[in-house]
């Protein structure tokens, strides 16, 4: 189930425009959701800005589940998705709210707000009010998802696969990851599941679509044809 908060007007290439939805509107969407087939788990992706995401912790503050925070922040395309003034908001409403945080390498640098390695950023996010933080192992020199739940640091390779088509890897991370919550899997084997799952769906992404980085295939259409 989907609850929209913002439209965008992009392509492989770039974002162009974003229009954000009027937060009664994603209050009513969020209210459809949860009274009638419910939620067993949720996770956060682009909100854009401080009245979005306050909006979407107001109500998941009332009905809390397992919660993957993947704070959107850059697109591919080198986009903003999260507006500066947003930042301080995302850390203080929805970080404690999570289960786990799930920045790429270069999310967790401005989250953190140096560069180092992936424990190191992990540890800092961590302390700034994530239960849990996946520094994500797409980008950078290491394939390795890290993993830090306060008390254990634990690296999972990622297979990395030389294809021009990552645009929806880390919604795909996400998206299993809670998933995978959902069904009950504990947090280390969840993560596990969701680097196998973003990895293939870059491996059998469509790289001839568009003239940028094209989107994973999460569920090799192209191979099933």
């Amino acid at each position: 189930m989907s609850v929209l908060v913002a439209l965008t007007a992009q392509n492989t290439t770039a974002v162009t425009d974003v229009h954000t939805l009027p937060p009664e509107f994603v209050r009513a969407q969020l209210d459809a959701v949860f009274d009638d087939i419910g939620a067993d788990a949720a996770k956060t992706g682009m909100l854009f800005s401080r009245e979005l995401i306050a909006t979407v912790a107001d109500y998941l503050e009332q009905h809390p589940v397992p919660l993957v925070v993947d704070p959107v922040m850059i697109a591919s395309s080198g986009a903003k998705l999260l507006q500066d003034d947003a930042v301080e908001t995302l850390v203080t409403r929805l970080f404690p709210l999570a289960t786990v945080v799930t920045p790429n390498l270069n999310e967790a640098e401005l989250l953190a707000g140096f560069s180092g390695s992936r424990r190191e950023l992990a540890e800092r996010i961590h302390a700034l009010g994530a239960p849990a933080v996946i520094v994500t192992g797409g980008h950078g020199d290491d394939a390795i998802d890290h993993l830090y739940d306060g008390e254990r640091h634990v690296e999972i390779p990622v297979d990395r696969h030389d294809v021009r088509a990552t645009h929806g890897a880390g919604c795909t991370h996400s998206a299993t990851l809670a998933a995978s919550l959902a069904q009950g899997r504990p947090l280390d084997e969840a993560a596990w599941v969701a680097a196998r799952a973003a990895s293939e769906a870059v491996r059998h992404g469509l790289a001839d679509l568009g003239a940028g980085d094209g989107p994973v295939d999460v569920l090799n259409v192209k191979g099933a044809a």
